[in-house]
Parts: C-alpha cells; sequence; structure tokens
C-alpha cells in the first residue's frame, strides 16, 4: 500500500544523504519533495501541512546542519515524526472488561465489515482463546445476515440464530443476551452500512451504541478510500465516537494516505489491517514498523514474528539435520518452498527487507513472484517418491513425462533439479558436522536448529565470495541505507541472513538470476 509513497521519499532521502554538508536552503527544498509527496499519496492538506511544519522545526538546526551525517540526520526526524503521525505505540484491541465484551463494527458498505468481523472472530478465538459470537445487524441488505453465518461456519465461530422482522437494536440486545446466558467472552455486532455517510446511517448508529454500550466501535474502512478518509473518519468519530480504526485492502495498490489522515484527523489508533482475502489475513498496526517500510527501511521483526509464527519446527527440525549430513532431497526442497509460501512468499518477505524499494526495478525484470515457487512445488509434486528421493535417476523420459504432468516445458525441470544440486553440494560442503558455516546459519535462521537468534555471527566477507562462486556469479552490493545507529529504537538484526535467503531453492533474487 505504501510502495508509491516509499518510493518517492527514497529518491528525495538518497539526494540528501549524498551531500557532505546540508545548508537550511537543501532543507527547505527537501520538506518541498516530502509535501509533494504526501499530497500524491492522498494524504489531507492540513495533516501534510503539521508533518511539514514538525520535520522542518526539528530539521532546520545547528544539530542537524552541522551533524557528522546531516543527510541521515534528517532522515531520522522524518521517521520520527511519522511514527509521531500514525500513533507512537501498537494499541490492539482492549478486552479488559466484562464479559461479554461488546465490539461494534461501523463503516460504509463495500469495506469489508463482514469478512474483518470474521477475521477479527478468528482470531480472538485462537489467539486470545476467547469464545466469540457474532451478530449480523444488517437487515437492509439482501443475505447480509446469511454472508456472516457462512463465513461463521467457514472458520468455526459461532452466529447468532436470524429471526426475521427484528430491527439491528433488537438483534443486538438478543445477541448480548445470549452471549450472557450462554458464556461467551466477546460479542462482535456487524452493523450495516450505507454507500455514502447519511443521516440515516447515523442514527441508527448512534441508537445501536446507546442500547449496547460496546466497549470498542471499530471504523472498518478501505485503504483505497483516499482523500475521502478524512470526512469519512470524522463524521463517525463526531457522531458515534469510535475507539479505533481496522484498515481494509493494504495489500492492493492503494497510496498509504488514508492511514496517515485517518489517524491525524481523529486521534484515533490503527488497531488492525487486513492484508489479503483469507480469514488469517489480518495483522496489528505497529507504527514503528510501518513507517519503517515507508522509508524502505524494512520490517525485519515482523518478518521473524510471521516465521516463528508459521514455520513447522518439527519438520525444519528433520530437514536441519540432513542439512548437516549433507544429505537433501526435492521433498525437502518442496518442504522449504511450501514454508516460504507460510510467510508471505517472495512478494511478502521482499517488502519486509531493508533495501528492496530501491530494488524494485530490478526484481520487476527477474520476474520474481509467487508464482515461480508455485511451478516448482508443482514440477516436484508430479514426480513418483522415488524420483523425489534420488534425482539422479531423471532421464529424459522421465523427465518429459514429469513435464507433461506439471504443465512445462523439460528445461524447466532441468533448471530446478539444477537448483538442486548447487543446494545440496553447497550443504555438503558448509554444513557438515563441526562447519557451522552458511547453509547452518541459515537454517538456524529459519528455525531449523540453533534457534532464531543463537548468537550466529554474519558471514564473513570471504564466505559470501565464496557462495557467490558457487552461485555462479556475484551478487550486486544493496543499495546504501542509513546505519541502525541513527535510528531510535534500534532496529533489530537479523542473523545469519546474508545476501541469500532461505529456503529459495537456489534462487539468488538479489543477482535476479535462475540457477
Amino acid at each position: 500500500m505504501f510502495e508509491s509513497l516509499s518510493e518517492k521519499l527514497s529518491g528525495i532521502f538518497d539526494q540528501l544523504t549524498r551531500r557532505g554538508s546540508l545548508s537550511e536552503e537543501d532543507v527547505n527544498v527537501a520538506m518541498r519533495e516530502v509535501r509533494r509527496a504526501l499530497l500524491e499519496a492522498d494524504v489531507a492538506l492540513d495533516v501534510v501541512r503539521s508533518f511539514v511544519d514538525k520535520v522542518r522545526a526539528k530539521a532546520v538546526g545547528a544539530n542537524v546542519v552541522k551533524s557528522v551525517t546531516p543527510g541521515q540526520m534528517v532522515i531520522k526526524i522524518v521517521n520520527d515524526v511519522l511514527i509521531e503521525t500514525l500513533g507512537t505505540e501498537g494499541d490492539p484491541i482492549n478486552l479488559n472488561a466484562a464479559a461479554p465484551v461488546a465490539i461494534m463494527m461501523v463503516g460504509l458498505q463495500g469495506a469489508g465489515k463482514t469478512t474483518t468481523s470474521a477475521k477479527i472472530a478468528k482470531r480472538l478465538t485462537e489467539r486470545d482463546k476467547r469464545k466469540v459470537l457474532m451478530a449480523s445487524l444488517d437487515v437492509k441488505r439482501p443475505a447480509a445476515q446469511e454472508q456472516l453465518a457462512v463465513l461463521g461456519r467457514q472458520v468455526g465461530i459461532a452466529t447468532l440464530p436470524i429471526i426475521a422482522g427484528q430491527s439491528p437494536v433488537q438483534i443486538a440486545r438478543r445477541a448480548e443476551e445470549v452471549a450472557r446466558l450462554q458464556g461467551y467472552d466477546v460479542v462482535i455486532l456487524d452493523t450495516a452500512g450505507r454507500t455514502h455517510i447519511d443521516e440515516p446511517l447515523m442514527a441508527e448508529m448512534a441508537e445501536i451504541k446507546a442500547a449496547t454500550h460496546p466497549h470498542e466501535i471499530l471504523l472498518v474502512a478501505d485503504a483505497l478510500t483516499g482523500q475521502d478518509a478524512v470526512n469519512l473518519a470524522k463524521s463517525f468519530n463526531d457522531r458515534v465516537g469510535i475507539t479505533g480504526i481496522v484498515l481494509t485492502r493494504t495489500d492492493g495498490d492503494g497510496r498509504g494516505g488514508a492511514a496517515l489522515s485517518m489517524r491525524a484527523v481523529t486521534g484515533r489508533p490503527i488497531k488492525l489491517v487486513g492484508t489479503g482475502e483469507k480469514m488469517d489475513a489480518l495483522e496489528d498496526f505497529h507504527p514503528s514498523r510501518i513507517a519503517n517500510r515507508i522509508l524502505g527501511m524494512g520490517d525485519i521483526v515482523s518478518l521473524v514474528e510471521k516465521a516463528a509464527a508459521n514455520i513447522d519446527m518439527e519438520k525444519a527440525q528433520k530437514i536441519a539435520e540432513k542439512m548437516r549430513k549433507g544429505r537433501f532431497d526435492l521433498d525437502d526442497m518442496s518442504e522449504q518452498l511450501a514454508q516460504l509460501e507460510k510467510i508471505g512468499g517472495l512478494g511478502g518477505i521482499m517488502g519486509m527487507l531493508p533495501g528492496m524499494a530501491k530494488m524494485k526495478d530490478q526484481l520487476a525484470a527477474a520476474n520474481i513472484d509467487d508464482r515461480m515457487v508455485k511451478r516448482q512445488r508443482a514440477i516436484i509434486s508430479s514426480m513418483t517418491p522415488k524420483e523425489r528421493r534420488d534425482p539422479d535417476i531423471l532421464k529424459a523420459s522421465r523427465k518429459k513425462r514429469i513435464a507433461a504432468g506439471a504443465g512445462m516445458k523439460v528445461e524447466d525441470i532441468n533448471r530446478l533439479l539444477k537448483q538442486h544440486r548447487q543446494m545440496a553440494d553447497m550443504m555438503k560442503q558448509m554444513g557438515g558436522p563441526g562447519k557451522r558455516g552458511l547453509m547452518g546459519k541459515m537454517a538456524g535462521m529459519m528455525g531449523m536448529g540453533g534457534g532464531m537468534g543463537g548468537g550466529m555471527p554474519m558471514p564473513t566477507q570471504e564466505q559470501i565470495e565464496a557462495m557467490q562462486k558457487q552461485m555462479g556469479g556475484a551478487m550486486p552490493k544493496l543499495p546504501s541505507a542509513p546505519p541502525p545507529e541513527a535510528f531510535a529504537p534500534k532496529m533489530p538484526g537479523l542473523p545469519g541472513l546474508g545476501n541469500k535467503l532461505p529456503g529459495l531453492g537456489g534462487f539468488n533474487p538479489f543477482s535476479g538470476k535462475k540457477k
């Protein structure tokens, strides 16, 4: 969502960091460009003015102009103000109230209230171990109540039985009564929306609020709303009094201005963001991490959290043991590719790595996308168990059969086998007993022994050069970025990453070459 804004700001800051010293005029020119970038990203004008004024006040001073690294100091100031604008701390859904805790979902029609209600219910059930009841208060839209019931069955969450003819307030009261009698911890009230803000909608929301006294009132807003996001958030906050915002469709090509605008105008925190259509595609909103993504510094913490939550440790340990013994068959390779998909695929991982925004064109030219991983897994799935365990038996006739089964060409089979051979050879050389080389470090990074941060040092330059030679070519250096110490709090390191991502099947995303 923030890709366009990130790209523009990166270009502005690149010009600053090239200068040995900054004058007040340099800072003013940069601020004009920042102002233009924010306006093009659909950030509200008042928010832009406030943002630029805060940055300029901090940046135009002796401490910055005379700093050893003035360009990086300006970036740090922008980072700090960006975090302040988005909200200093993450603010999750508050359940500290007497059960059943009522959560009221409000917003315009089509913003994704019903789907988001089901996502939140699933999240509270699985992560927080709460017993949740969902109730649809939408009596206007055809089949709205049935839609919530279907989603409830999909995620295994109870929904309030439908009784025709009841008003939204009656349904809300019945939901709270059922929740009390049956021992539910949380009741989610999915209210009706309109295609636009009008008086009947606001009157209905206020009536439901007065009848149920919800502990949380969450405004569900489409991240693609643009400039109108300010009016939407302000109207609901003035009439209903929202306690937080949930942004949906943040995986789309929205410009990101809605997040900055709504938080600044209402003063209410963005609590959650929807990152996809799947029922588990819902994440907590962390202002500092989002600010780092916008400024091209990546989001390593979220990447590690995702890996820890989705990687099957038992399978990972087995693969780690095989890697250390120098054995690595196509089943293991397929399993690593599956683990990669679970933590967001290539696209998701790239978006969280520092410096990736500056390599957008390079990555696009290399055709790096999640379909590549799916194609590789399709090829492996078309092989027999014996072929996966012993790829050496794959001759011309077998390759033709596999290619036909996977809908690929023989060349694709050969490319995959070459990748597998290179990975296996590297593991034999670097993953043997007592030789915790790059493969051992990569295994540790993926949770395959050694822990996520077991004090393993980053690979040395000699090790990186050895890997480059093994991979058949040099890897370009990542674009320069401000050092971690320029930011507060410090960005966490990611041990053992080097310039090679684990589980890519021998593919080097930094050189853009398929092996």
